[in-house]
Parts: C-alpha cells; structure tokens; sequence
C-alpha cells in the first residue's frame, strides 16, 4: 500500500469508531459532523477494501479485518501523539538521555566537576558526552551542525542564532617558582619585562592577552617557550626561570600551587567572561532548559568587572 495517499485524518476516525462503535458519537470523540464521519467510513471502505463495520442491533459492528486493525493503529496514534506532543515537563529523575557538551580543557576542569555532582543526585540516569574545540569559530560550527547541544567559552560573535548566559569569570595572573630569585621583589613592568615568559597560545597565534597589553603601551617581552594547553604553564613555571600569565583558576587546579607565586599583572587586565552557548532551535526544549539552568545554578557567583572582554583584543581563551 502506498501510503502517500493516506490520510491520517482517516486513521484518526477508524480508531474512534472502532471505540464508538457509532457515526455520531465517533465524529463527536474527534470533533467532526456526523457526514463528515460517513464520508471518512466511505474512503476507509475503499483504501482498505473491506466493509469494515456493518449495521448490527446494538450499533455499529466491526468486521474481523477492523478488529484486527484496532489495535495497531490505536498503538501507532498514541506514539504518532507523544512524538509531536510538545510538553514543558521534564523529569530528570526518571530521564534516560545523552547530553553532549562542547568544553575544552580549561572549561572542562571547572564546569564538569559540579555538573557531575548535580546529575549524580537528580539525574542519575542522564549521561554527558564532551567534545572538544579548540576556536570560537569551531564551538559555533559544532551548535550549527547539532554536533554538541551546548558550549561553554568566551562570548560568541554576535549571529542570532546563537544564544548565549553568563556562567563565571576568571581573571589573569603571572606566576612564578615560590624560591625564584624575584618573588620577594617588587612586581613591576621592568621586572616583568627582565624575565623569560612562557606564552600560551590555543591556537598557535604567536599571541596572548599579555602581549596585547603591552601593545598598547608600545613594550614587548621575550618568549622563550610557546605552548598551547594553558595547563601545563605551572608545572612549567614551577620548574624554570620563567613567568607565565594564566587564568587564576588554572593556578588553583594544577596540583603545583604550593610550587608558585601568584602576581598581579603589571598593567590593568579585564576579567574575562566564560558563557553557556546554545543553538536558537533548542532554546525551549524542556530537558535542554533544564541542563541550562543546571549549569547556571552551579555558578551563583556574582558578575563583576566591566563588560569588555578579551575578544575585544581578538583573543580567545577556551
């Protein structure tokens, strides 16, 4: 049978006289006129070639051939129904789902151990698949082709398509070994200048927020090494010469704090922002939502600093 040329109007009125067992009271289940019941039975009789009810003393009877079809087709309504039904309840409790996440290695250390907790005690059949990115550009390529349902970096470019919620922010530091000849000397640019830096570079730029602000004051710094995983500039640092400008979080997460010190940037910096991005098209689905507010519940602290951030400096910190 070639169902191009059914109608699942039709499918609907079977499956209400098959229950009504009557024209009237059928059309009336489903809102249609009584002709208009008889005119669906009449296309019914044709496209499945059998009577399918005939006039009994109690009403409509169905043939063995409507009977066999009441359930299947009951079944398949049901389904087709709860398919399309949109609904905004979501329970995560119950829920057996796969979300997949865009984070790369710095998001991924802070953003994955609290989003764990919080699905381990109310979702504990929801499962996370992270994938990594390593540019703005690729996180919203990776919204666009539905390769990850949300990502979490630095403000997208404006698109309209995407959609963006603040989540936290960190701030940039220098770090040095603790017994480095200079951690009890003044911090300033002269010293900060003297000494051989290591910088990161996600994506092979040549280029960091460091050196975009002593751009700006026409002073440039020696690199020595050039690395694009800011993870491993502590471990560095705490074993060389060398001052690196990170993100403080990273300082904290790198199991060599002890092994540094900690300085403020010669030169004012602004913090840098780190947002949940999602594609439009999933803006109200209910477990999505959900996950969001997850994430965003999981970050109570307050936003502070200004509005600029590092992409104002063409810099992309992921």
């Amino acid at each position: 049978m070639d169902l191009h040329g059914i109608d699942l109007n039709l499918l609907v009125a079977l499956d209400a006289l098959i229950a009504e067992r009557n024209v009237t009271r059928a059309g009336q289940r489903i809102g249609r006129t009584q002709p208009a019941m008889s005119a669906a039975l009449s296309r019914l009789r044709g496209l499945l070639r059998d009577e399918l009810f005939v006039r009994g003393p109690n009403g409509l009877q169905p043939t063995p051939r409507a009977l066999e079809l009441a359930e299947p087709i009951s079944l398949a309504l049901r389904n087709i129904q709860q398919t399309l039904e949109f609904t905004q309840e979501f329970d995560p409790s119950a829920a057996a789902m796969t979300f997949s996440l865009g984070l790369s290695g710095h998001t991924e250390s802070v953003v994955l151990p609290p989003l764990i907790r919080i699905l381990a005690d109310r979702a504990p059949f929801v499962d996370l698949r992270v994938r990594d990115y390593g540019s703005r550009d690729e996180a919203t390529r990776m919204l666009d082709a539905g390769e990850v349902d949300m990502a979490v970096g630095i403000p997208p470019v404006e698109t309209g398509r995407i959609l963006s919620a603040r989540l936290f922010q960190d701030r940039f530091v220098c770090i040095l070994r603790r017994d480095h000849p200079a951690a009890n000397q003044p911090f300033d640019m002269e010293q900060f200048l003297a000494m051989p830096h290591i910088l990161v570079s996600p994506e092979n730029e040549g280029l960091d927020v460091a050196d975009a602000a002593l751009a700006t004051k026409g002073l440039k710094r020696r690199v020595a090494v050039t690395v694009q995983h800011m993870a491993s500039a502590p471990e560095l640092v705490a074993a060389s010469n060398m001052v690196a400008t990170v993100l403080e979080s990273v300082v904290r997460r790198s199991g060599c704090s002890e092994q540094l010190t900690v300085r403020d940037f010669p030169l004012r910096l602004n913090p840098v922002p780190f947002v949940l991005n999602w594609h439009r098209r999933n803006d109200a689905h209910p477990a999505q939502r959900w996950l969001r507010s997850c994430l965003t519940g999981a970050f109570p602290h307050v936003w502070q600093g200004s509005e600029q951030v590092c992409a104002d400096l063409r810099l992309q910190y992921y």
